[in-house]
């Protein structure tokens, strides 16, 4: 062998000097995976009895999130190295999404269809029908939020409140002048959009971090205005025996009153409690496909430009001579209608109320159903809302960490999709092919 082959053979067994910044990277962030699993999943407190509490350790769980993150980002890194990214080769996420929004007719045809068939199909079942009653809750809040965020660019963590407000004004109708779900359910949603008007006017100078701050203790504030109020809002214990909706004066019942006919009874049907439970199951879709509907319709008109507009630049819609005043104010009420509507059938669903129902938590679920789904996208939002929903139903696991998920998931939505899962979005004014030349 000669001195030049052994070089050659020496210079092949040697490692590619790409590994050495990529393990570094990869121990530097499982370092700091553990760092932040140790207190948050390595220690958990237990009653040992007496008012002590003990702690146990779940090490083994620390150590498994650390090798998957190290694992996982040098995996990461590899393949990026390996194959870095080309533009116009492979079915990336930005082709996909584009590909989706073209084939938008056809997906919300077959999607709406799905959903319509859904209390009806071989593997339906009871769990089933509430499972999708609760995503079709989120897509329309999610939708109604998506006015606010996605379309006017208003970062709303309050949103909850309006929520709230819509199932409390329909909860004190009920009881106090014995209102019904149908007749209570415009009074919720002008009752919420004039609270997102009187939100609207403190933060119409605010923007960014000051408006979320703002936003953020404007639902607290509500929460704790429910929780003390306990002469009108029932304080900690909240409302219940809120009535059900019924299908044209017809109860869901086994049994009615002297001239009251049921449900069952009129249709000549044998009583079965999953006929309440399919009718609120249309009730909230038909809810939800009008939010949908109202939404594409009003981003077409004026209103609908002049929020994108001041989404994209407030100062430049001021020289156009948009009022950002009125397009804000607007933007407000209009989202906080729809999520005072949510908040209505939320009450009539669950026939009781508590301030325990509107946290913080869910304006933070609500927001990153929009932020992951896209901003301004119809599509991503129920696409998020499914996956959100329906991610703690799988196990134990994902329901205990559930949080930590959506953490994870905002984090890797920032850094790979920072306008969301289906970011593309069709314009909402097209120019003629004269004027476009």
């Amino acid at each position: 062998m000669t001195a030049a082959s052994g070089l050659a053979v020496a210079k092949a067994a040697k490692p590619p000097v790409f590994w050495a910044p990529f393990l570094k990277d990869a121990a530097v962030a499982a370092l700091v995976a553990v760092l932040l699993a140790l207190p948050m999943v390595g220690l958990q407190t237990y009653d040992i009895g007496g008012g002590a509490l003990g702690i146990r350790t779940h090490f083994d769980w620390v150590a498994i999130a650390g090798a998957g993150v190290f694992s996982g980002r040098l995996g990461l890194r590899v393949l990026q190295h390996l194959h870095p990214r080309r533009t116009g080769r492979g079915p990336t996420l930005t082709s996909l999404a584009a590909w989706s929004s073209r084939q938008a007719v056809p997906i919300t045809v077959a999607g709406i269809a799905f959903a319509a068939a859904l209390p009806f199909l071989p593997f339906s079942s009871r769990y089933l029908i509430d499972l999708g009653t609760t995503v079709l809750i989120y897509v329309m809040l999610g939708w109604g939020l998506n006015v606010v965020v996605g379309l006017a660019g208003l970062l709303d963590l309050g949103y909850v409140a309006f929520y709230a407000v819509g199932a409390y004004t329909f909860a004190l109708l009920a009881r106090d002048l014995g209102f019904s779900f149908w007749e209570a359910l415009p009074f919720s949603g002008l009752v919420a959009a004039s609270f997102g008007i009187l939100l609207g006017f403190p933060v119409l100078r605010l923007r960014g971090d000051y408006l979320a701050i703002v936003t953020l203790g404007f639902g607290e504030i509500i929460r704790i205005v429910l929780l003390n109020w306990a002469s009108v809002t029932g304080g900690p214990n909240g409302i219940s025996d809120i009535p059900r909706p019924s299908f044209f004066g017809l109860p869901f019942a086994r049994s009615a009153p002297e001239g009251v006919t049921t449900f069952h009874q009129f249709f000549g049907l044998e009583f079965s409690p999953e006929h309440r439970v399919i009718f609120i199951y249309f009730v909230i879709l038909g809810m939800a496909l009008l939010t949908n509907a109202f939404t594409l319709r009003i981003r077409k008109l004026p209103i609908g430009r002049a929020w994108e507009a001041l989404r994209e630049d407030e100062v430049a819609c001021r020289s156009l001579g948009i009022n950002p005043t009125t397009v804000k104010l607007s933007a407000f009420a209009i989202g906080a209608m729809f999520g005072g509507f949510a908040g209505c059938f939320f009450a009539t669903r669950q026939g009781f109320i508590s301030p325990e129902s509107f946290t913080f938590i869910e304006s933070a679920t609500i927001l990153a159903i929009v932020v992951l789904g896209g901003m301004g996208s119809q599509l991503g939002v129920v696409l998020a809302a499914i996956l959100l929903v329906s991610l703690p139903e799988f196990g134990r696991a994902f329901a205990e960490f559930r949080m930590l998920i959506f953490g994870a998931a905002m984090v890797g939505v920032m850094v790979w999709r920072p306008r969301g899962l289906i970011s593309h979005r069709e314009p909402t004014l097209r120019l003629g092919a004269n004027l476009a030349r």
